[in-house]
Parts: C-alpha cells; structure tokens; sequence
C-alpha cells in the first residue's frame, strides 16, 4: 500500500508535468531515468528519494517545497463537499489543460477573458 505522502508528491510531480507540456519520457530524459520509473513515481508506487526528488525539481523548475505544498491542509482537513469543484482541482487533466491554454494567451487579452469569465460566474 502506498504511503499517503507519496502518493501526494507524485500528484504534484505529474500536475507540473502537465502544467509544463512535458510528457514522462522528457522529463525521464531531464532526470536521467526511464520513464516507467516516473510511472511509479506519479502513482505513489515507488518513494522519491531526495536526490532524485531535486532532480525532478530541477527539470520542472520549481523548488522542492512545491512538491509538499498542500499535504498539511491535506492530512488535517475536514472533509468539506464543494459541489463546483472535484475534490482536488489540479489533478483534473482538463483543468490543467485549460490553466496551460489560458496562459498561452497573450496578457492583455487573457485579462479581458479573465473579465469575461468573473462576470459569467457572479451571473450564475
């Protein structure tokens, strides 16, 4: 059985693979390893050493407090039911597709969508 605290960093391992566009294999590559071994990482089944963990950091380009960010709220929440959101926003590989796109939009109109989107949502 996989630790809780593994499987939360490898959700946050592959939530910023996606953010950042990467695919297993490339970010394998960037690490230096194959990519079934980042499988096991994403899924919990295998612990991330700490070096390996830096590495991984690295390549994504965050620091490796990213990976922690979360399982305090995680392990001590009471369990609240929001029925606009899933249980955890950035696992959902449509919203991190919709967050990658939304940023690819040029700034000034990604503000007028931005707009657009809080008027729809106060209307709803």
């Amino acid at each position: 059985m996989a630790h809780p605290v593994d499987v939360h960093v490898g959700k946050k391992i592959r939530q910023r693979r996606w953010l950042a566009g990467m695919t297993q294999q490339q970010l394998a590559e960037r690490v230096g390893i194959k990519f079934q071994q980042i499988q096991k990482y994403e899924t919990g089944a295998n612990r991330v050493s700490a070096s390996r963990l830096w590495d991984i950091a690295d390549a994504l380009q965050v620091h490796v407090s990213f990976f922690f960010e979360g399982l305090a709220e995680e392990e001590d929440a009471v369990p609240v039911r929001r029925a606009a959101f899933p249980d955890n926003l950035l696992d959902d590989k449509e919203a991190l597709d919709l967050v990658r796109s939304y940023y690819a939009i040029p700034e000034n109109q990604r503000r007028r969508l931005f707009e657009l989107a809080r008027v729809l949502s106060d209307v709803a």
